[in-house]
């Protein structure tokens, strides 16, 4: 079965970094595009990223970009989230997800879309 373990968050002030990793295990990593979502309290989870197994097609919301940067390793069944210069908006809990795609390159940026989801790893940024 496939499994999907985040790790990385922590409480972090505003302007700092934080890379958060989603080990995955079982499955076949290659061939998934990886997708980070992320959740406030009250909130509906909402797309942040999203790298496709060709390991180069990657996606962002807007809210994001120029911020936060999606990578794999593909050696590694890994998928990284780096966050520059986070803001206390970015406070959520973040969950990496995982699709079984056809093609490398496909972006899927729905929840419903993915197949697997990690437990969630809190973030937290204070003022």
């Amino acid at each position: 079965q496939v499994q999907l373990v985040e790790s990385g968050g922590g409480l972090v002030q505003a302007g700092g970094s934080l890379r958060l990793s989603c080990a995955v295990s079982g499955g076949t990593f290659s061939r998934y595009a990886m997708g980070w979502f992320r959740q406030a309290p009250r909130k509906e989870r909402e797309f942040v990223a999203i790298v496709g197994w060709d390991g180069v097609t990657t996606a962002s919301t807007a809210f994001v970009k120029g911020r936060f940067t999606i990578s794999r390793d593909n050696a590694k069944s890994t998928v990284y989230l780096q966050m520059n210069s986070l803001e206390p908006e970015d406070t959520a809990v973040y969950y990496c997800a995982a699709k079984e795609a056809r093609t490398g390159s496909t972006i899927y940026r729905t929840p419903r879309a993915y197949d697997y989801w990690g437990q969630g790893t809190q973030v937290t940024v204070s003022s």
